[in-house]
């Protein structure tokens, strides 16, 4: 008497259960997976001590802006003239100083944030260098000071934003004055002449 033949199973099944079987076990990854690796981070900027201190920040400080490397030069005689409406930067109660972010309109606390290849920027404290609510550093003397906005949709409307340091508090602009006149010089003094008593003449003989 023969023993009936068990149905063998569908190869395809077969491979379904192997690959279930493998995925199960740990340390043993699965040959039919499609998902790939995850893509790397992004390199996140260090936070270098700025070159800039925020006191020399401080101040009064005239504002224009210029989209046009040509137009620089004009900007900073502009901004000059906007010191009848300065630009006031005062320290923040954390030690950084407070500036506006783009539009925005009241002040924030923001931060002077060194970065390698001695570049500085300007924005939250919490974002690393050159964030994308930033600003770059382009140029500082004391007296001029450039920023470039790191976002490139702001950058395009707001351009490079140029301040120029006003002068001492209260202080006016000198007026410009026309050549003095020469006052005409006083006639020099003489001495008086000395005053001679009258000659008294001899009363006549009699």
């Amino acid at each position: 008497m023969s023993l009936p033949t068990r149905p063998s199973l569908p190869t395809a099944l077969v491979l379904a259960l192997l690959t279930m079987g493998l995925a199960g076990c740990s340390g043993i990854s699965n040959p039919f997976s499609t998902s790939e690796a995850p893509p790397p981070r992004p390199e996140v900027t260090p936070t270098l001590p700025s070159a800039i201190p925020p006191h020399d920040l401080v101040g009064r400080w005239g504002l224009a802006a210029y989209h046009k490397d040509e137009d620089r030069a004009r900007t900073e005689a502009a901004a000059a003239n906007q010191c009848r409406q300065p630009y006031i930067i005062t320290l923040g109660p954390t030690g950084g100083v407070l500036m506006h972010l783009a539009d925005q309109a009241t002040p924030t606390e923001l931060r002077l944030k060194g970065a390698p290849g001695n570049r500085t920027y300007i924005g939250p404290a919490e974002d690393p260098p050159g964030g994308q609510q930033d600003r770059e550093v382009v140029g500082f003397d004391g007296r001029v000071l450039a920023l470039r906005w790191i976002d490139t949709e702001v950058q395009g409307r707001y351009g490079t934003m140029v301040y120029v340091r006003c002068g001492p508090e209260g202080q006016k602009p000198p007026r410009s004055k026309g050549a003095a006149k020469p006052r005409p010089k006083a006639a020099p003094k003489t001495a008086p002449k000395p005053v001679q008593p009258p000659i008294q003449q001899a009363p006549p003989a009699r």
